[in-house]
């Protein structure tokens, strides 16, 4: 947003909640709800109701909204996701995401987006995310727009390692000599921590899983952990504030997720010189050249993230650290930013912006 704002453009938020600076005037969208469902539908009218009012020249959303002219796919496509999710589901679970009114309501108001006459443009994440949509909907080429994400490569550098691996490991009581794998993410089940559990439990004593980030499930996992007799060489951190430290002390970056459109933590991963072990439904896997800057397997084939993890840990990280780093050079937020503006100058013939709004929606539901 600066930097589209360092460019002369004018931006206007629609979002339920606001937490002040930058300058910006946000549109409050927040209708009463209870329930999901309800939170995601009464968000919808309310901006689209909004925006009836209003005389922007663009209208962004990063959510399924029939009333935008760019739609950027940031969670990719429900449909998908739900494929892969029953992957790992027995049948009751899989009839209960079928009969689901809010997976009903979601799918219902993706295909409703794509048909839109309004919509002009879809920014995806990765040609994962692109070939998707057109699979499912059809949609024309010249429409989607594949923008990767940036990455601060000042804040994530391979200089993390000499500046924390010392101390993480010693606070954590990992062994100074011991192999190291990440995994950055919450909603362990989408993530694929399973996997990476299970594939740990494969490898020597001498590795180890630090485990950054949140679920309500955690006991679950804790529980695999300990009957799968791993439960001493896993650390589950948490949420964090700062990941760099935890960056700096990893040999390796593991992300077995069944289904990640691009995730920002693997970028991070690259930029600090970790080679990434992810997953053919990660976006991210467009990106590794396989056995140079990391690994793709399917997220359920434990056998092929052990022997991923085994030949990392055979190498340790001085092999994979320039290609890693290198894989990100170009994916700076000002890059990012310019792909964007040119964009929205196409759609706009080249018009001025010095008038001109987008609506975005900076949080899911407050």
């Amino acid at each position: 947003m600066r930097a589209l704002r360092a460019e002369g453009a004018s931006l206007t938020i629609v979002t339920r909640h606001w937490p002040g600076g930058e300058e910006f005037s946000p549109l409050i969208c927040n209708p009463f709800y209870l329930g999901s469902l309800w939170r995601d539908w009464s968000f919808a009218r309310c901006v689209c109701r909004i925006l009836e009012k209003k005389d922007f020249d663009l209208v962004q959303s990063h959510e399924r909204i029939t009333c935008c002219d760019i739609y950027r796919a940031g969670d990719g496509v429900h449909r998908e996701w739900l494929t892969q999710r029953r992957r790992v589901l027995g049948p009751l679970s899989r009839l209960g995401i079928a009969l689901n009114p809010y997976h009903r309501h979601v799918l219902s108001a993706e295909k409703k987006l794509f048909a839109s006459p309004q919509l002009k443009a879809v920014i995806c994440n990765s040609n994962m995310i692109k070939e998707e949509i057109q699979r499912h909907f059809g949609i024309p080429e010249e429409k989607l727009h594949v923008i990767y994400s940036g990455v601060d490569l000042d804040a994530f550098h391979p200089g993390l390692r000499e500046l924390h691996r010392s101390a993480v490991l010693a606070q954590y009581h990992i062994p100074a000599d011991a192999t190291v794998f990440l995994f950055v993410g919450s909603g362990f089940e989408r993530k694929g921590l399973a996997t990476a559990l299970r594939a740990l439990a494969d490898l020597p004593a001498s590795a180890h899983l630090l485990v950054v980030g949140k679920d309500k499930k955690l006991e679950r996992f804790r529980r695999l952990a300990n009957q799968l007799g791993v439960e001493g060489r896993t650390r589950f951190l948490g949420g964090q504030e700062n990941v760099q430290p935890f960056y700096g002390a990893a040999d390796a970056f593991v992300l077995p997720t069944l289904y990640d459109p691009f995730p920002n933590a693997a970028l991070e991963a690259f930029a600090c010189g970790l080679p990434v072990i992810t997953s053919t439904k990660s976006g991210a896997a467009e990106l590794i050249r396989e056995g140079e800057n990391g690994f793709v397997r399917d997220a359920l084939d434990v056998a092929g993230f052990v022997a991923a993890m085994r030949q990392i840990a055979a190498q340790c990280i001085a092999p994979y650290s320039a290609p890693s780093r290198d894989t990100v050079a170009a994916l700076s937020p000002a890059a990012m930013s310019s792909r964007l503006f040119a964009l929205y100058r196409d759609l706009l013939n080249d018009a001025v912006f010095s008038n001109s709004g987008m609506s975005l929606k900076r949080c899911r539901s407050g």
